[in-house]
Order: structure tokens, then sequence, then C-alpha cells
């Protein structure tokens, strides 16, 4: 799964730049995570056309980056996400994102997005946890 980071000035109207950028080219939003860092806003996104959505961006003041995500699916229960974060600490690999995208407790079931410095290693580290079916086309 490919990640969109976008970097920019902490201010009002942000988000909805952003939005109506995809909403411009035809671009879904599928998940957005958007926090503020020392005057700063981090927006992470994941768009149904991945290329169509950073080719909008480039349109835009904004600068856009992205990354790779390892998706995993987790029991949903106190210390799940503690135990895979112990592996990523134990082989030295460093997270750029960590971001819970569904929880769904009726099932006892998490999805969670990592993105990693180094994602082959990490995809052999999490092979027993990873979402397989999850590799539609991001563009």
């Amino acid at each position: 799964m490919k990640q969109i980071i976008i970097i920019s000035e902490d201010r009002a109207g942000v988000a909805a730049e952003i939005s109506e950028a995809m909403a411009a080219a035809g671009v879904n939003i599928e998940t957005l995570s958007a926090e503020t860092v020392g005057g700063s806003a981090v927006t992470i996104m994941t768009v149904d056309k991945y290329d169509e959505g950073l080719r909008a961006l480039a349109q835009t003041p904004f600068h856009a980056i992205s990354e790779d995500a390892i998706v995993v699916q987790l029991d949903d229960r106190p210390g799940e996400l503690a135990r895979i974060m112990r592996r990523f600490k134990e082989a030295n690999i460093n997270l750029h994102s960590v971001r819970i995208i569904r929880r769904d407790p009726a099932a006892g079931k998490s999805i969670v997005a990592v993105g990693t410095e180094r994602t082959a290693e990490a995809m052999k580290l999490l092979k027993d946890v990873l979402v397989s079916n999850f590799t539609r086309d991001q563009g």
C-alpha cells in the first residue's frame, strides 16, 4: 500500500484544500490522518488512484511525498501492537509511521499500516500478520 504524506504550515483550511484537490481530480480519499507538530501540519492519506492523487497535489502549493506501507491484521486486544512494535525494535528497523486504520472489536481484529525505512525486511518480519489480499492497484 502506498501512503501520501504532506507536510505544510499549520493553518486553517489545509485539510479542505487537500480534499478539494483530490475531489477535483476524481480521487477518493480512503484514509486520512492529520496532526500538527510544532507549527507544521502533517497529513497522511491513502487514496484509490495513487498516481492521480500525486499529480493533483503537484498542482497545489503542497509538497507531497510517498511512502510504502505494510498492512497487517492484528488481534484487537491490549498488547498486540506492542508485540509487533517489539519486533521492529529487536530487528533495529526504524519506523516512519504507524496508523491504526480500522478496528473491529466485534470481530476482534484491527488493521494497521506501518511505514518503515526497510520495507522488504519489515514484510518478512511481519509475514505472519500481513494482509495478503491488500494488493490492489494504488494508481
